[in-house]
């Protein structure tokens, strides 16, 4: 895996983070997705964001 630079501050260091609140297909959907957050540790620059669980988008 190749390493990742920050592209605001130039950092290396990353770390994951999840968000309290789940993507969800439709408002009154009980299932969701857990967003995942990947940022530099340095500034806090968000580098990617991912869906833990896709699937429940498809039809």
């Amino acid at each position: 895996m190749e390493e990742k630079s920050c592209k605001n501050c130039g950092g290396k260091e990353f770390t994951e983070a999840t968000d309290y609140m789940p993507v969800k297909p439709s408002k009154g959907s009980f299932r969701g997705a857990q967003k995942i957050y990947t940022f530099c540790l340095k500034c806090g620059e968000v580098d990617t964001i991912r869906l833990d669980n896709p699937e429940i988008f498809r039809k």
